[in-house]
């Protein structure tokens, strides 16, 4: 269902930018100027594993162990610099939610652009708006602009589009704390709905008991390279003692 074989990403950081007119004004007398060579940051460093159908695997590591890119990779929103990436279904990622709305727009025209985004069509979205609306909790928001939302509104808006349909391969970066507590417990109930129902998940948490609850086996990253892969609660267990040591 999803298969890595050999992946890295590059960033280049430390890439000078002279915006300011101070600057400007500051290096237009400086007779040699030595420009800093853009910094190499690999995020991800030879990374292969595969992921068979139906599984619910959880990413664990600390901020920065390449987590986040690493979802971004497989749903298809980066390249990876070198390496090959294999998705054997459709995807619903659910990264960081809202991305993809216009603030200006009310949540009703957003609820069909950001459906839009996600590849579903107008009819699709007419026969699941009553859906999306209820589950979210925001029918008597529907008009208001979603520049006047909270983040946990925003988030709710999101997370009740991206799960309108049952994909065969969820992307979830850390989903499971969008909205207050009832609504919590609600998008864990929609996600295990759709795990009993044989999709596929890469799930991102730093709740170690979240991941637990819900994932078949790890994958702990480390400065973008894989540490351990294999049964979560004994993989857990060690990557908590390890931060405690």
């Amino acid at each position: 269902m999803i298969e890595l074989k050999n992946v890295s990403m590059k960033f280049n950081l430390g890439i000078e930018k002279n915006n300011s007119l101070k600057e400007t004004f500051i290096h237009f007398f400086e007779f040699k100027k030595k420009k800093k060579k853009p910094e190499e940051f690999w995020a991800l460093k030879d990374v292969s594993f595969k992921i068979k159908k139906g599984e619910v695997v959880g990413l664990i590591g600390t901020n920065g162990a390449g987590k986040s890119t690493m979802l971004k990779v497989v749903s298809g929103v980066m390249k990876p610099t070198t390496g090959t990436v294999k998705v054997g279904g459709v995807i619903s990622p659910m990264i960081e939610l809202g991305a993809g709305f216009d603030m200006d727009l009310t949540a009703r025209e957003n609820i069909y652009l950001n459906g839009a985004v996600l590849g579903y069509s107008k009819k699709f979205l007419d026969e699941k708006f009553d859906e999306i609306v209820e589950f979210s909790e925001l029918r008597d928001f529907l008009d208001v602009p979603v520049k006047n939302f909270s983040s946990g509104m925003t988030a709710k808006l999101a997370f009740s589009i991206s799960t309108a349909v049952n994909p065969e391969i969820l992307i979830v970066d850390e989903i499971l704390s969008v909205g207050d507590i009832k609504f919590q417990e609600k998008s864990k109930n929609k996600m295990m709905e759709m795990i009993h129902g044989g999709t596929t998940v890469l799930y991102v948490s730093h709740s170690l008991q979240a991941i637990k609850d819900i994932c078949t086996k790890v994958i702990w990253l480390d400065h973008g390279k894989i540490v351990k892969i294999g049964d979560t609660e004994e993989i857990c267990n060690e990557y908590y003692d390890s931060l405690m040591k």
